[in-house]
């Protein structure tokens, strides 16, 4: 492993780049997200522990290399006047061509969960990012005492001691969104809730105080686990093959129930490891009642995850923190 990325780190600090065609060919081999540092970086999952902290080293310094040596690439050839082509010289010449931007990771991630729950038949709900406690805790069947109600979990616009004050905060889930179209609509509903969240944690690799989900909901009647397992299951392999390796394994949430998470495997057969992708189950009949649902008439289930956990998966991004950074190098590996 070493020896291949000392001679991947060979081949960008030898590569010639003296015309624009030559360092947008740098760029698609090195740089692009399908270029050889981003699979370089794939294969760190089936590096043996002891020997990860070396092999991290190099690949990072392999990395940079790569990004010195185009940044500083570019800057010589955007200083670099061609007379032959300046368009003070010839009018005839036609103008250069516009920079064209590219859409952000975490929206093409997006749109493919769309176009992938289109094809199952859901619609898309949307909903207020300010909510009130009734829509995103109690009609949810979270308890009183539930540690989501605190102010060191969850961002409150207002808090009142009085009963007669309806608290508000910022979503911490796009659930709401399910409440308000069960309250405004007749089954069959089948519909997902994309939207931002929010939660009052702390900014590191793994966690930001702001994120996006996409929810699911299915209400119809005899709707059972059976269903639930079979979308699920369609989704993963729709979203990351049909090879994908996967597990469902019971899990709790106040507003479902049995609930079930979902596990893919990622990395290598030898050195991967679980990751959870999403939660789900069907909706206890509390939340029915308390959305205007028959729930001796209808069942249904219901799903939410994360689009940041989606995309890093997708992409092998390993800091959440870059989504929200708006570098210009790590976007462009998106065009």
């Amino acid at each position: 492993m070493l020896d291949q990325i000392r001679a991947l780190k060979q081949a960008i600090a030898t590569y010639t780049i003296t015309t624009s065609e030559e360092l947008e060919a740098f760029r698609l081999e090195f740089l692009s997200k399908k270029g050889r540092v981003q699979s370089m970086f794939k294969t760190l999952g089936s590096v043996p522990k002891e020997e990860r902290g070396e092999v991290g080293k190099l690949m990072n310094e392999t990395k940079q290399l790569a990004q010195h040596r185009f940044d500083e690439a570019k800057e010589v050839l955007e200083n670099t006047v061609d007379v032959k082509k300046s368009a003070t010289d010839d009018i005839t010449l036609p103008p250069p061509a516009p920079v064209i931007g590219s859409l952000h990771p975490l929206t093409q991630t997006l749109q493919d969960m769309k176009n992938i729950f289109y094809r199952l038949g859901f619609t898309i709900a949307e909903g207020p990012e300010v909510e009130d406690d009734f829509h995103n805790f109690t009609a949810l069947n979270f308890p009183p005492n539930h540690p989501a109600r605190d102010e060191q979990d969850t961002f409150f616009i207002r808090k009142s001691d009085d009963e007669d004050v309806m608290d508000l905060v910022l979503r911490t889930h796009t659930s709401p969104v399910q409440i308000r179209l069960m309250e405004n609509a007749t089954p069959p509903i089948r519909s997902i809730m994309p939207g931002r969240v929010y939660r009052n944690e702390a900014v590191s690799p793994k966690s930001y105080f702001l994120f996006h989900q996409v929810e699911a909901l299915y209400v119809d009647t005899n709707v059972s686990v059976a269903d639930l397992k079979e979308t699920l299951i369609t989704f993963i392999k729709l979203m990351y093959g049909s090879d994908v390796k996967y597990r469902l394994r019971p899990g709790f949430f106040p507003f479902t129930e049995p609930s079930l998470e979902l596990d893919i495997w990622w990395g290598s057969e030898k050195n991967g490891k679980w990751l959870e992708i999403l939660g789900s189950g069907m909706v206890d009949p509390n939340v029915f009642e308390a959305s205007g649902i028959d729930s001796k008439k209808y069942t249904g289930f219901a799903w939410g995850m994360g689009v940041e956990r989606i995309c890093i998966l997708k992409y092998g991004i390993d800091d959440i923190r870059t989504f929200y950074e708006n570098d210009i190098r790590f976007l462009e590996q998106f065009n």
